[in-house]
Order: C-alpha cells, then sequence, then structure tokens
C-alpha cells in the first residue's frame, strides 16, 4: 500500500511539473478569436516554447507562489496566436493573436492594420459589424482609450488635432521594449490591446500548438471535422 501510494505521488508531482512548464490544455469560451477558433475548442498549448512558469497562486487555497519561470527556446512573433494572462487579472487567461513586437509601430486605419508603416495581410480575420467607427461615430467609452496617450508616436503629439481613437481607427502606436500588441481575429468583437494595452513578455504563458477536441454546445454534438487541426 504504501509503495502505491508513492508512486500515485510521483505521477501527481510529474503530471504538475508537465501542466506547469511543458504543456497544458485551453478552452475557448469566447467568439474573440472566431473564425480561427470556436467557442468550445480544446487546445494543447506548448508552454515550453517561451518558457514555463509558476502559478502566481496554488488553486483552491489561493496561496501565493513565488514567481520562477524556466527559460524558452523561442520568443512571441508577430502572427501567431499566443496564450497569455489578462494583464488586468492575472488570474484569468486570454488567447489572441499577436500582431507587434517591441519596437514596432501599430496602428489601425479603417479596420486595416498597418505595423511599421505597411498594410498587414491578414487572411484569418473576421469582421461582423460593416461600420467603420470614426472620430464622429464612436460607440466605445473614449476612456477606453486613455492608455494610449502616451505611446503614440512623436510626429503624431505634435499634431494639433486631438487624439480620438476607436476600435477600427488608431495609432500610431510604438510598442515597447518586452511588450506585444494582441488583438482578436474576430476585430469587431474583441477585448484586446486596443482598450486594455500591451501584453508583457513574462505574462505570456504559450504557444497553442493542436486543437485536440471541440464540443458545439448548442448541438451538444463534437465538431469532428475541427479535431486535429493544427493551430495557426
Amino acid at each position: 500500500m504504501r509503495d502505491f501510494f508513492q508512486q500515485l505521488a510521483l505521477v501527481l508531482v510529474l503530471f504538475l511539473l508537465i501542466r506547469t512548464f511543458v504543456v497544458e490544455s485551453f478552452v475557448i469560451s469566447s467568439g474573440s478569436m472566431e473564425n480561427t477558433l470556436l467557442v468550445g475548442d480544446f487546445l494543447i498549448v506548448n508552454k515550453a516554447a517561451f518558457g514555463g512558469a509558476t502559478p502566481g497562486k496554488l488553486p483552491i487555497i489561493d496561496l501565493e507562489l513565488p514567481r520562477f519561470r524556466l527559460p524558452g527556446y523561442d520568443d512571441p512573433h508577430a502572427g501567431e496566436i499566443v496564450v497569455f494572462e489578462y494583464p488586468l487579472d492575472r488570474s484569468l487567461d486570454f488567447v489572441k493573436r499577436c500582431v507587434a513586437e517591441s519596437s514596432d509601430t501599430v496602428e489601425m486605419r479603417d479596420k486595416v492594420l498597418y505595423v511599421n508603416g505597411t498594410a498587414r495581410a491578414e487572411p484569418y480575420t473576421w469582421h461582423a459589424d460593416y461600420r467603420i467607427l470614426r472620430n464622429e461615430n464612436r460607440l466605445f467609452d473614449v476612456r477606453n482609450f486613455d492608455w494610449q496617450h502616451a505611446y503614440l508616436t512623436e510626429a503624431k503629439k505634435l499634431l494639433e488635432e486631438p487624439y480620438l481613437p476607436t476600435r477600427d481607427n488608431f495609432g500610431p502606436l510604438v510598442v515597447p521594449k518586452e511588450k506585444y500588441f494582441c488583438l482578436g481575429d474576430n476585430r469587431d468583437s474583441s477585448s484586446d490591446s486596443r482598450f486594455w494595452g500591451f501584453v508583457d513578455r513574462e505574462q505570456i504563458k504559450g504557444r497553442p500548438a493542436v486543437l485536440y477536441f471541440s464540443w458545439q454546445s448548442r448541438r451538444r454534438l463534437p465538431r469532428f471535422g475541427r479535431i486535429g487541426k493544427i493551430v495557426q
């Protein structure tokens, strides 16, 4: 019996180590990445790529832990999907697409994303709202964009006209060192860097690798055609 519990403890420790530093499962719970990722998609996330880290707190007992991160073998790159801790509540995980890296300038003009002055080809984006929100037609509280003013390019700051960003028009903003600008593929319905700011490098947890299951709750059936899909 003693051997059984020792083996069980070893299995649990190995499981926790693998889950913390190597791979972890992630479930899509919102439509911000449609149609690339759907609500009910189950992903395997590669945490070793960027360096797996201990959680800030132990679940259930809510005990804070010292932060420890293993070195990764890669860094996030613009154009790829990443899983990260939500900057306004690090107990939550978000999945978005990284669109700009440190020192890049990023802006949006009438829904078109520009990085370093060049329009980015984004075949994966989806626009559910045909309207283009400009200065005279803002549906969002302008305070959602207050953070952007500190990161405007010097040329933009010198303009006398007021800076009035919207969901579909903002920038150009300069991405600081060790930070990333992340957007949902469902550009018209996504809580992302436009509204709450950049993502720190140390908040990025991993790179989704494969979609191993997908459940359509409305029909109560699996989406068999999505199982085994490579995430990109």
